[in-house]
């Protein structure tokens, strides 16, 4: 029972951090209609603008703090970040209002070239690492309940936190800011939205915005546990099930749907992997987002598009 409860945990821990790059799609296509592709080029760029100004910060400035360097770094590609929707608001999204669904995709796509292309050039192309302070070493709980306990990694309890944080921010956001009621009211219906003066370019920036943090975050965490690397920016193909399974229109969907990956990625591979030569957890989610594509489409919590229409 012990080790089913450590593989569960860690499914958790895998999953919050999935629920967290399929929230970026979800916000984003929920506001504008627009599926996102770019989603993993941001985390890569927040990752790199975090992980280089918190190493340029200290020769800069002539300081030492670990803390302050990664507070300025945070803040400072959290800046950007916000500059970056702007931009693609401005430059992009303004242009193609109205547009088919297969125009703005291949925007996206164009968005995802030039920021992996941007980030390059302005940060370089080395492996860098985001030493947030995160311990390394592994904890046992349950001690008392289960005989030697469980064994659980501190770096993933606490990455999982902040991921469940930042999950709880922004459901409040939604929830209880007259901001968040507008992004809701222009998810439920563009024109309605419009018809009682509420801007959808502005909004368009907002959730732009918002979704810049979630990948800053994500970029963040991602970046302290496997190093800021450019196959960092896959890692939004990694959300791709989540959204599939939760629903592409839904928020709780992004969530559950993690959790419902991730740990089912941890049980197949250690349970049937054994009898299939292992390398499930690389298939599993595409093949479960498979079977839901063919028997619900919408997902868990997702609506029928038709019925967005």
């Amino acid at each position: 029972m012990a080790f089913f409860l450590e593989t569960v945990f860690g499914g958790l821990m895998s999953g919050m951090l999935y629920a967290l790059v399929a929230l970026g799609f979800v916000l984003i296509f929920k506001a504008s209609g627009v599926f996102n592709f770019a989603q993993g080029a941001m985390v890569l760029f927040a990752a790199l603008a975090m992980a280089r100004f918190a190493e340029w910060y200290p020769q800069w400035f002539g300081f030492d703090s670990l803390l302050l360097a990664n507070v300025l770094a945070f803040a400072t590609a959290a800046l950007i970040m916000f500059a970056v929707a702007w931009l693609i608001e401005a430059l992009v999204l303004r242009h193609l209002v109205n547009q088919e669904g297969a125009t703005l995709l291949m925007a996206t796509l164009g968005i995802t070239y030039f920021m992996d292309g941007l980030g390059q050039t302005l940060f370089g192309s080395d492996i860098y690492q985001i030493n947030i302070g995160m311990p390394k070493d592994p904890v046992f709980l349950f001690e008392n309940t289960f005989e030697g306990g469980i064994l659980i990694n501190k770096e993933d309890l606490i990455a999982a936190g902040i991921a469940a944080a930042l999950v709880a921010a922004l459901s409040l956001f939604f929830q209880k800011t007259s901001t968040g009621r507008a992004l809701r009211a222009v998810a439920d219906d563009h024109q309605a939205a419009q018809s009682i003066g509420i801007p959808l370019n502005r909004i368009w920036v907002i959730v732009w915005c918002v979704a810049g943090i979630v990948a800053l975050v994500a970029g963040m965490i991602w970046g302290s546990k496997l190093g800021v690397q450019f196959s960092l920016s896959t890692v939004a193909l990694r959300a791709l099930p989540v959204i599939i399974l939760g629903g592409l229109t839904s928020v709780p969907g992004a969530i559950v749907g993690g959790l419902i990956i991730g740990v089912g990625e941890k049980l197949s591979e250690v349970y049937l992997g054994p009898y299939v030569g292992g390398g499930i957890e690389i298939w599993f989610a595409y093949v479960l987002a498979l079977v839901f594509l063919l028997f619900r489409p919408q997902g868990l919590f997702g609506e029928k598009i038709i019925d967005r229409v």
